[in-house]
């Protein structure tokens, strides 16, 4: 099986098609005439500054609670390197994402996690694990077309979570680099716009707006946090990389970043339909949410579908996924999580024709 002959629901990242490659040209040759010194020196832990600046007025917060990083997971990293101690309690969704669950196990951290319904974390099953004495030291919440469920928080469920971390003393992070790619809706505000107590750190990512390779993520927090964090960045790596921020800068202040969202936007709400209307069509024992937004979709197959075998029979049918017990503590044996993000339209229905043969053979 070639690359080219894979139709691969695996990967969340934009398709070559719908990446803006010459308005990231023309921002880098931007970014190298308006400041040649800036871009290639070393730069600050913070990141580059016009960028981070740009960031803070984004989220309506001052420059001091912004440090720009090298892509959201380094965001994710230092926030977990920084709060989170061998043995703390550590609240995450269930299911989330698998490098979530992986971090913090590596960090020794009790992980607990709770239930995702259709409108987002089930808040009382939270509220009950608090009652019972259990003191997270934060909450890791992925609010808007969750990885890997698809799902989107409710207003009314954002207000509780931040109730419940005033009332607990838990910070929830805001792990939030989906929120632009919305095709269905109206958009709700974050939880940092409506903190009034410094519970929310909020991260985010350029990765789904402009694309992968510039690996330019952030965190918004608390500026005393933040300072700490940039402190500790200092000495990993002196600064993140000037050039990609830079021109993921230039990128935004040109108005380029808003076109690039709706071009994503666009495309992305077509897939998801298409992949809807495919898996209803070829795989009808399946049960899924369909997102608002976002890249993946997470699939309940039958109960007598074991992903452990239909992985390898999809792979050799030519059609890559990611099994669901990939992001659970337990459990997800019947689940995938498909990204229809570097799929085209023309490549879905067969896709997921070949899936349903592989379900086929592994129930056989």
């Amino acid at each position: 099986m070639t690359a080219e002959q894979l139709i691969s629901f695996a990967r969340g990242a934009p398709s070559l098609d719908i990446i803006d490659v010459e308005g990231l040209k023309a921002a880098a040759a931007r970014a190298f005439d308006a400041d040649p010194a800036g871009v290639t020196a070393y730069g600050t832990s913070v990141g580059y500054v016009p960028l981070r600046k740009w960031i803070a007025e984004k989220h309506n917060v001052s420059p001091d609670q912004v440090i720009v990083t090298n892509g959201s997971l380094q965001a994710d990293a230092f926030l977990f390197n920084h709060l989170v101690q061998p043995g703390d309690d550590v609240v995450v969704e269930k299911p989330t994402y698998d490098r979530t669950l992986l971090s913090l196990q590596n960090l020794g951290a009790k992980v607990h996690q709770v239930t995702l319904q259709s409108d987002g974390i089930d808040v009382e099953e939270l509220r009950g694990l608090l009652e019972s004495g259990v003191r997270p030291k934060l909450a890791h919440i992925i609010p808007n077309y969750q990885n890997p469920a698809g799902i989107t928080l409710s207003a009314e469920k954002r207000q509780a979570l931040l109730a419940l971390a005033a009332q607990y003393e838990f910070t929830i992070f805001e792990d939030d680099p989906y929120v632009d790619i919305r095709f269905r809706g109206d958009a709700l505000p974050s939880m940092l716009s409506q903190d009034t107590d410094n519970l929310v750190v909020h991260a985010s990512s350029f990765t789904k707006t402009v694309c992968p390779g510039v690996r330019v993520g952030y965190l918004v927090g608390p500026a005393a946090l933040i300072d700490a964090i940039a402190k500790k960045a200092t000495n990993l790596y002196i600064s993140p990389g000037m050039v990609s921020e830079a021109i993921v800068h230039q990128f935004c202040v040109s108005g380029d970043i808003e076109r690039s969202v709706a071009t994503v936007s666009a495309a992305l709400g077509e897939r998801a339909r298409v992949l809807a209307e495919s898996l209803r069509k070829h795989i009808p024992g399946a049960t899924f949410t369909e997102p608002d937004g976002g890249y993946f979709l997470w699939v309940d197959l039958p109960s007598d579908v074991d992903v452990e075998k239909l992985f390898p029979a999809a792979m050799k049918k030519g059609v890559a996924i990611v099994k669901g017990s990939d992001f659970l503590l337990e459990g997800g044996h019947s689940s995938v999580r498909l990204a229809y993000s570097a799929v085209t339209v023309e490549q879905i229905d067969e896709g997921v024709r070949r899936l349903a043969e592989a379900i086929e053979e592994v129930r056989a």
